[in-house]
């Protein structure tokens, strides 16, 4: 059985992989994948955040980050929430990309190039 360090490091380093994965498909110009990849290493580090503040080591099945986040001691700014709100949607259209058209062109958010590194900060501090 797994002791909850162990369960923190394995969401911790599929984060890390996700997030180059992000990092690949954005210098490819995969834009809404770039950023699903991004939401998904965001999603684990939230994971792990929770297992950290949580009883119990297995987390709940949402990709939702400000749920994830609100079930943790960790206090956010409005800034913060603002952008892993505006991150979440990512996951869906990631996930259902034929109901979005034109997935090849950066996003309609303000996210490309600088604002992509904003998951990163979170990341990697």
């Amino acid at each position: 059985m797994k002791t909850k360090e162990q369960h923190i490091a394995h969401w911790l380093a599929q984060s890390k992989d996700d997030w180059e994965s992000s990092e690949l498909l954005f210098a490819g110009k995969k834009y809404l994948h770039s950023l699903f990849f991004a939401h998904l290493s965001l999603e684990k580090i939230c994971k792990a955040h929770w297992i950290n503040s949580a009883e119990i080591n297995i987390p709940p099945k949402t990709h939702n980050l400000i749920f994830l986040l609100s079930q943790t001691a960790l206090e956010l700014s409005d800034n913060q929430k603002e952008f892993l709100l505006d991150l979440n949607r990512f996951q869906i259209e990631g996930r259902y990309p034929e109901l979005y058209q034109n997935f090849n062109k950066p996003p309609q958010l303000p996210l490309p190039e600088t604002n992509l590194m904003k998951p990163k900060n979170y990341i990697y501090g």
